[in-house]
């Protein structure tokens, strides 16, 4: 799943307007500047129609930074310490993020169906936080070895395809069937996309995308709190939904004060 496919025409972004006055040394430097940044920039995909001006942003009135045009998917104008202001950066966050999310998901998704099936009598004995330490088929140290290899092969295909779109493509091939240019992280096809759902008209493409990352981003919030959770309350994930629902003002993030300043320290900071 972590295959990525091809990206996106790296010079389409347009050129903005320089306010204010240069000398001539100035106004030279600038466009170089903003030609090296315009080709190494993240593209615009041919499949999916960037976000317009007035897009929802994380702060309602704020201005979004310049490198944040809205061709991204989920692009809320959101980089206060402006991590993407470098071209190059930027792609490879955005991809990073998106591998992030996929994976998140899927570990949220492991996690939770376990535990029901624990309750409904199919599995026994589960607890995601301990599975590393069962046995299974066969021993840790071929497993490591084994996920190592196949990871590598996968995340080098990746790889390669962020630095030469296009060159691990696996879509078949047909004389009378024309492929869809695909884009870096969205491989598509025959494999990951057969009723072609992320192939419709731009605007649906940007909506299905914008998705899928606001689903990975709550996925990996949720991840590090099921693994709070389990370190500091001991217990799985629905067993403190449930404790939430049945007490929520003592069941809650706040409560877990306690672990860390304990009862003595308030009494000595209070006299």
């Amino acid at each position: 799943m972590a295959l990525s496919i091809a990206s996106t025409s790296l010079t389409s972004i347009p050129n903005r307007e320089l306010p204010g006055k240069f000398s001539a040394g100035r106004i030279t430097t600038r466009c170089l500047l903003r030609k090296t940044r315009v080709n190494a920039t993240k593209g615009v995909s041919s499949v999916c129609e960037p976000l317009p001006p007035d897009r929802p942003l994380w702060f309602p009135g704020s201005s979004p930074p310049e490198w944040l045009d809205g061709s991204l998917p989920g692009d809320f104008g959101f980089d206060p310490l402006g991590l993407g202001s470098d071209p190059e950066l930027l792609k490879w966050f955005a991809q990073a993020e998106l591998m992030h999310s996929r994976w998140a998901m899927l570990a949220v998704t492991g996690i939770l169906i376990p535990e029901l099936l624990e309750r409904i009598g199919v599995l026994e004995n589960y607890s995601w936080y301990e599975a590393g330490s069962k046995e299974y088929f066969t021993d840790k140290t071929t497993l490591f070895i084994v996920q190592l290899a196949l990871m590598g092969w996968v995340e080098g295909r990746r790889w390669a395809d962020m630095l030469n779109p296009g060159c691990v493509d696996i879509e078949p091939k047909l004389p009378h069937k024309k492929n869809p240019k695909p884009d870096v992280g969205y491989p598509g096809g025959l494999w990951f996309d057969p009723f072609m759902w992320g192939r419709g008209s731009p605007e649906p493409v940007m909506v299905l995308r914008t998705k899928e990352i606001k689903n990975g981003r709550l996925a990996m919030l949720a991840f590090v709190g099921f693994w709070f959770q389990a370190i500091y309350t001991g217990k799985d994930p629905i067993d403190n939904l449930m404790a939430h629902i049945a007490d929520p003002g003592h069941c809650n993030i706040f409560s877990l004060t306690a672990s860390f300043f304990p009862k003595t320290l308030f009494l000595e900071s209070a006299s």
